[in-house]
């Protein structure tokens, strides 16, 4: 099996994150539909959207996040 680079595993992570909380989100936000038997269709044109939507923020957010967590962050020393 084929692996993408090390090098691009920061737009992997960015797909896989992106991918799965805006199902999640598009899922709770779907939950209403599930009466009328519709969830399925609402809920994967909703992920789509979002999917789309996120993905860019995510790949070009996460690097400043990353920063961020890095800077308010500290190694723990090691205890004695």
């Amino acid at each position: 099996m084929r692996r993408i680079p090390s090098r691009y595993a920061h737009f992997v992570f960015g797909v896989i994150q992106s991918g799965l909380t805006s199902a999640i989100a598009a899922g709770i936000a779907s939950l209403t539909f599930l009466s009328a038997g519709t969830f399925f269709t609402h809920w994967i044109g909703s992920w789509f959207i979002s999917w789309i939507v996120m993905l860019p923020i995510v790949v070009l957010a996460a690097p400043v996040i990353r920063k961020i967590t890095m800077y308010l962050t500290a190694d723990e020393a090691p205890s004695a």
